[in-house]
């Protein structure tokens, strides 16, 4: 379950993310951490993020955060890129990944499944395709409750 300041954060962090060009795509508080620590990911719709990126972002979000009362007086701050291992979620990412190795959820079984492995075919207005050792598998849009890149090369 997310922290409830964590729509707060991100409703703060997208438009100085919009301002520098990048696009927030998580962020995590774990207050189970002394001091606690807050992990901002962002994306850059063009090209891969690199360290200025998240410089720039972390000096941006940390003096408008540290200027409101939201956050506890000691807390770390990490902006980085989500990573390989990430939800796809965006049009340009579903093109981007076609013929990667995923991982497919679905809220409740289809075809006596509830997660499903393969190669991403393609992604249209209803439906999800995948290719599955050959086999062509098409998944309900509606159904689907994550759709994450595999680090295997041979989905099952």
């Amino acid at each position: 379950m997310a922290h409830p300041l964590v729509p707060q954060i991100i409703e703060l962090a997208h438009p100085l993310a919009d301002a520098l060009g990048l696009q927030v795509v998580g962020a995590v508080f774990h207050t189970n951490q002394q001091p606690p620590v807050l992990r901002i990911d962002i994306y850059h719709p063009e090209r891969d993020i690199c360290l200025e990126d998240c410089e720039q972002m972390s000096r941006v979000l940390e003096s408008t955060l540290d200027a409101t009362t939201m956050l506890p007086d000691n807390y770390v701050l990490e902006v980085s890129s989500p990573g390989i291992s990430r939800s796809l979620t965006t049009d340009r990412e579903f093109v981007s990944f076609k013929g990667f190795p995923i991982i497919v959820t679905t809220a409740e079984p289809y075809a006596g499944q509830q997660e499903w492995t393969g190669r991403l075919t393609r992604r249209d207005e209803s439906t999800l395709h995948l290719n599955q050792k050959g086999r062509a598998i098409a998944i309900p849009r509606a159904l689907i409750t994550k759709v994450q890149l595999s680090d295997s090369d041979e989905p099952d």
